[in-house]
This record gives C-alpha cells, structure tokens and sequence, in this order.
C-alpha cells in the first residue's frame, strides 16, 4: 500500500454538529488501539441510532488542552440530527460552530501525527491561532482497516 496525504489545506465552517456514540478514555498511547476499536463497535451498532446523516462518515471529537475532566478523552460518533432515544451505554456531544483549518489524510494511523504537524505548520505560516482549547474534528470517510485510513484533519482556529 502507498502511504500518502492529501496536501490540500483549506479553511472550513462547520455548524453546529450533533453526535452520538463513545467516550475512550484510556492511557495517552493507548488511543491508537482503543480509537478504531471503538470505532467497529460503533458501526456494528449504527442500527440503534436514530437519525443518523451520514452513515458512512464516522466523526472524531477531541479538546487539546482540555480545562475540565468532561473534555478528557476522545469522542467516536456519528452525526445526528437530533438526539432522541440515545442507547444507554453510548453519549451526546454538541460540537458548536467553529472554523477549521483542515487536511485530508490517507494511510495508517500512526501517521496521522504527521499529518497535523504538516497542518500545524501551514496554520502558523498562514498566521492563524490554534484554540487547543476548543473541540477539534475528525471526520473519517474510511475507518474499517487502521493502516488505509481516510480522514479530514479538522483544527480549530481562529
């Protein structure tokens, strides 16, 4: 497999997202192993979601620098709609509208940190503030197979 990643940064806004599906919390370097396999949980249980936009998009939720211990962690959802009848085990998140800058990654996972280094550099060249403290997106197109990944790199910004 060719290991690559689409070079085409851009500003995006995003309005308000609803979302539905996991918390991970789990040691820092065990994210790597805990995020897609929560990840195939969650499509194996898409069914029990109501209102669903996008089923074939899965949607990555994180704060950098998070302030409070209800930010901790990283969310895997779908969009909803609306939240109604939300299954017990799983949680809502309200992303509010925010500007991105953003980059598509394709390949394994354990590089998508070189993914983010490449956008963390064009935002600071661009002259761009990061907002650590604020929910940042990824929004996977592709999430079955961790070492062929295609994921929107989404940062915060302003």
């Amino acid at each position: 497999m060719t290991e690559f990643t689409l070079q085409c940064k851009a500003i995006k806004e995003i309005e308000e997202l609803k979302l539905v599906g996991f918390r991970v919390l789990c040691p820092a370097d065990q994210y790597i192993i805990e995020i897609p396999k929560t990840s195939l949980q969650l499509s194996k249980r898409m069914s029990e979601i109501k209102h669903v936009e996008n089923p074939s998009q899965q949607v990555g939720a994180f704060v950098v620098e998070h302030e409070i211990d209800d930010e901790d962690g990283y969310w895997v959802c779908v969009a909803v709609k609306e939240y109604e009848n939300v299954p017990l085990d799983m949680v809502t998140l309200t992303i509010p509208s925010q500007k991105y800058a953003a980059l598509r990654h394709k390949g394994a996972n354990y590089k998508i940190m070189d993914s983010y280094k490449n956008l963390h550099m064009w935002i600071e060249d661009n002259k761009y503030e990061r907002l650590k403290n604020k929910w940042h997106l990824e929004i996977f197109h592709s999430w079955e197979d961790s070492e062929d990944l295609d994921v929107e790199l989404l940062d915060t910004i302003e």
